[in-house]
């Protein structure tokens, strides 16, 4: 089964956007991992907004197919790698992708199809390069998120401008029907 990798920038406040949508300040002076991990990936999973904002610089998108979760955008069919996604076939798709061959998934954005993912427990991996700035306000990356979500710390790399990114995987919950099998 593909695995579905949130990556992605915040500010030290948690924000994933500025307070007007802005996301100027990312760092964009060197590659940051970036290369490595788009090696690892063949799907996007990227919400509306997000994909509004950067559906125009198409290299953003180095992959074989983009999965837009919206019930308002109506057509992209003239982009071919491009699969809309609405709510009422959000869990067919999702499991259809992540059942199907190929690499991970890249869960790009937004803050609500995140929380949709965590709630369902789908994600694997969060990568988050952590800028150095406070932001004050903005879009928050973490909202509405249902029950704990407890993480492994697997790997940190520190820049010299500051940025640290983390990886973390999802703790597995304690499930305890697994006593009866001890």
């Amino acid at each position: 089964m593909r695995k579905i990798i949130l990556n992605l920038a915040v500010s030290l406040d948690g924000f994933i956007e500025g307070p007007n949508g802005e996301y100027d300040w990312c760092f964009n002076d060197q590659d940051y991992g970036m290369g490595e991990f788009l090696e690892s990936v063949d799907a996007i999973f990227i919400g509306r907004k997000s994909y509004d904002m950067v559906s125009a610089d198409t290299s953003m998108f180095p992959v074989e197919k983009v999965y837009v979760f919206s019930d308002s955008l109506t057509d992209e069919s003239h982009n071919a790698n491009v699969e809309l996604v609405t709510s009422a076939h959000f869990d067919e798709v999702v499991e259809r992708v992540m059942n199907a061959d190929g690499k991970n998934i890249w869960l790009f954005g937004g803050a609500q199809l995140v929380t949709a993912l965590l709630n369902k427990g789908l994600v694997n991996t969060l990568i988050l390069s952590i800028h150095p700035i406070i932001l004050g306000a903005g879009k928050q990356l973490f909202k509405d998120i249902a029950d704990r979500v407890e993480l492994i710390l697997t790997d940190q790399q520190s820049f010299p401008t500051g940025l640290l990114q983390v990886t973390y995987t999802l703790k597995p919950k304690f499930d305890m029907a697994m006593l009866d099998l001890l």
